[in-house]
């Protein structure tokens, strides 16, 4: 009997077109999450002109979406773990492809609230399962370039909704941008034929021949035979009650620290999402102007997300984030200074980078910290609390732009969560983490099992003694 063990194959494997196939499908789902996402900001103003609502009106409304998000994050984030991640994923996309088309054929406030919320459940819902399908299948020694190659489709996405909304909304109204977000659903049977389940959750449903097939796709030099045994560390086996794993093994108090900075984060993501087109506008910036500063936000956190996992995957990703919150903190506090438009444009590429980017990294580490059998559920949850910085942010920009205070104010308070992210990020104990778990078992002697090498060859070893 052959005893392999999965994780560690999954680890060494060398990047093939299996996981470029991962890559794809995980990054397009993205690109159309982002789209969804960003399209109320793109559509903002329009929409509070055909609807007659004030600034503090709209960022209630932004916010339903948001709410949805965290709701959905926490939930279906949760049972992606249980119920399978394509399927949850499949899940998500029906509810935002269609809610997101929905809300644009109203001009009732509150059913736009409505359907912003329900396309919000799969917005929120969708990327702890991607983050952690991207995760586990991505070689070690490129994962963090990997997770955030394929979440830099979120800022993707936002580049495509501000193209498009900049050619459709003043030809066919802000309803056009939302009703062409309908589309992704058409993709549902080719994600669940596409991508494959989760190898922690094949073992757990003894579905060993699919875990075969996969196991050969991801590493060539593996070769099925009938009595292979495919084994996981204890802490990557998945069990009933995968909430309280986030608290076990020294892992609680990080956990709080991945909670609070996600908060943060997500607090300065969407503050700007939401308003900084109209923050732009009030400046004096035309809209078409004001429009092309979310496009540069955007660009900038394609670069930021993969600039940012290129250098993780060089250096430990927790000083990267902690150096990138620092920069957001800088270039968004400045972004309230009368300057040449050059400066003000590279101000917002470095606010997109180390906010938009920042979030994406830091999904990335979370994904790495977290075992395999809850990586969903560490992922959902951090989210989902990180979810209620998301809500609260529109709503409160939008009461201090109501206020008509200075532009400096304004940016200020976007800008001083990134300080208590970047000290949160340094609190976080890396020793209690997956890696640091892996390395604690292979210090005390578990062995036996088998994995690749990295000349493909498989070397059976006796089962370990327990």
């Amino acid at each position: 009997m052959r005893h392999i063990d999965v994780h560690k194959l999954a680890d060494d494997a060398r990047f093939n077109r299996f996981h470029g196939q991962v890559l794809f499908w995980c990054a397009l789902i993205i690109i159309f999450d982002g789209y969804d996402l960003a399209v109320a900001g793109i559509a903002l103003p329009s929409i509070m002109k055909d609807m007659g609502v004030d600034a503090t009106k709209a960022g209630f409304m932004v916010s339903s979406a948001l709410f949805g998000m965290m709701v959905g994050a926490i939930f279906l984030g949760t049972i992606a773990d249980r119920i399978s991640r394509p399927r949850a994923m499949a899940i998500c996309i029906a509810l935002f492809s269609v809610f997101t088309a929905a809300a644009g054929c109203t001009k009732d406030p509150v059913l736009f609230s409505i359907a912003r919320f329900l396309a919000g459940l799969g917005i929120g819902g969708v990327m702890p399962s991607v983050v952690a399908q991207m995760t586990e299948y991505s070689p070690k020694r490129i994962r963090s370039t990997m997770v955030t190659l394929m979440f830099s489709g979120y800022a993707v996405g936002g580049v495509l909704a501000a193209i498009l909304g900049k050619n459709l909304i003043e030809s066919y109204g802000w309803q056009s941008v939302f009703i062409a977000a309908g589309l992704p659903v058409l993709l549902i049977p080719l994600v669940l034929k596409s991508l494959p389940e989760s190898m922690p959750f094949l073992i757990k449903e003894g579905r060993f021949d699919e875990l075969r097939r996969t196991v050969a796709k991801l590493e060539p030099g593996y070769r099925p035979q009938a009595d292979d045994h495919f084994s996981l560390p204890s802490q990557d086996k998945a069990d009933g009650a995968p909430i309280r794993h986030l608290f076990q093994d020294g892992r609680g108090f990080s956990t709080a620290m991945f909670w609070t900075a996600f908060f943060m984060c997500m607090f300065m993501v969407y503050a700007l999402s939401s308003w900084l087109a109209k923050l732009m506008a009030s400046a004096g910036y035309s809209l078409g102007s004001a429009l092309t500063f979310v496009l540069v936000l955007n660009f900038g956190a394609i670069l930021g997300a993969i600039g940012g996992g290129w250098l993780a995957d060089r250096f430990h990703i927790k000083y990267v984030l902690m150096a990138f919150f620092a920069l957001a903190g800088v270039s968004i506090a400045l972004l309230g200074y009368k300057a040449p438009i050059e400066v003000v444009y590279f101000l917002v590429a470095v606010a997109g980078a180390t906010t938009i980017g920042t979030q994406i990294l830091a999904y990335a580490y979370v994904g790495q910290y977290y075992p395999m059998a809850v990586r969903s559920t560490g992922i959902g949850w951090a989210s989902g609390v990180g979810r209620s910085g998301a809500i609260l942010a529109p709503i409160a920009i939008g009461v201090l732009v109501a206020m008509q205070l200075p532009l400096q104010l304004n940016f200020l308070a976007i800008a001083v969560p990134a300080i208590v992210a970047m000290i949160s990020i340094a609190l976080v104990d890396q020793r209690h983490g997956a890696s640091g778990a892996h390395a604690n078992a292979k210090a005390d002697g578990v062995k036996g099992a088998t994995h690749v090498q990295s000349d493909h060859i498989l070397e059976p070893a006796a089962p370990a003694n327990r």
